[in-house]
């Protein structure tokens, strides 16, 4: 993952398609033109953080007094079944784990629906 650019409001804003916007200039009686930003795809581009979630447990704190190196927790989700993928918490479908190169990937098996043209 790379790090935070310094400037990521300027990397969001630059380089978007957009009409112009006539505005008042400095200069009382002139007018000057201005990009007009394109909302939903400078919304398209702002980092989001993907998990997917392999399952819970509720436990007691005596419970998690007592874990140690090697200690079992049990999870809510049976083997086998689709794990929850999430964006910035939020679960959005679900998915299964997979190998992809050196590094483990998801691949999708149920999605809602996206819409981020709802948020212009």
């Amino acid at each position: 993952m790379t790090p935070p650019e310094s400037n990521l409001p300027d990397s969001l804003l630059s380089d978007l398609p957009g009409e112009l916007d006539v505005v008042q200039s400095d200069d009382p009686g002139t007018l000057a033109a201005r990009p007009r930003r394109d909302f939903s795809q400078m919304m398209r581009r702002i980092p989001v953080t993907l998990t997917l979630e392999v399952g819970s447990a509720r436990i007691s704190l005596h419970e998690l007094a007592g874990i140690e190196s090697n200690s079992v927790i049990e999870l809510d989700t049976l083997a086998g079944q689709p794990l929850v993928i999430k964006v910035n918490g939020t679960p959005i479908g679900r998915a299964e784990v997979v190998v992809s190169g050196d590094n483990y990937g998801l691949k999708v098996v149920e999605l809602t629906e996206l819409d981020l043209d709802a948020l212009a």
